[in-house]
C-alpha cells in the first residue's frame, strides 16, 4: 500500500500547509479590525455633522429568531448524534444548540411587552 498525506510530503510543502492557516487568520483579523476602524470614523463623521441616527435593534425579535434556529439544529444534531453513536459523548454537541435555543425562547416568553403585567 502506498501512502500519501501530509506525512510524506516534502518539508516545503509541509511548512507551506502550516503557514496557509495562519496567513489566513491574520489576514481575517486585519480585515475585521479595517471594518471596524473605518465603522467607527464613520460613526465619528456622522455625529461630528450632526446627522448620526442611533441604530435600532430588536432584542425580542433577534432572541426568538436566533432561539428557533438554535432549538432545530439542536434537535436535528442530536437526532443525528444519537441514530449513529447512541447514547455517548457526543450528544453533547446537539444539546448544546439545543439549551442555547432553549434559553432564548424562554427569555423571549419571559421578557416580551404585550403580556399582561402583574
Amino acid at each position: 500500500m502506498i501512502d500519501s498525506g501530509a506525512a510524506q510530503a516534502t518539508p516545503a510543502a509541509q511548512v507551506i500547509v502550516a503557514v496557509i492557516p495562519i496567513v489566513g487568520i491574520v489576514m481575517g483579523a486585519v480585515v475585521v479590525f479595517f471594518y471596524l476602524l473605518w465603522k467607527h470614523r464613520e460613526i465619528v463623521r456622522q455625529i461630528e455633522k450632526g446627522v448620526y441616527t442611533k441604530p435600532s435593534f430588536d432584542l425580542n425579535l433577534f432572541c426568538l429568531l436566533s432561539g428557533f434556529l438554535l432549538v432545530g439544529v439542536g434537535v436535528v444534531l442530536s437526532t443525528l448524534f444519537l441514530l449513529i453513536e447512541g447514547l455517548s459523548y457526543s450528544l453533547i454537541g446537539g444539546f448544546i444548540p439545543l439549551a442555547l435555543g432553549a434559553g432564548l425562547l424562554a427569555f423571549y416568553f419571559i421578557a416580551r411587552s404585550d403580556r399582561p403585567s402583574r
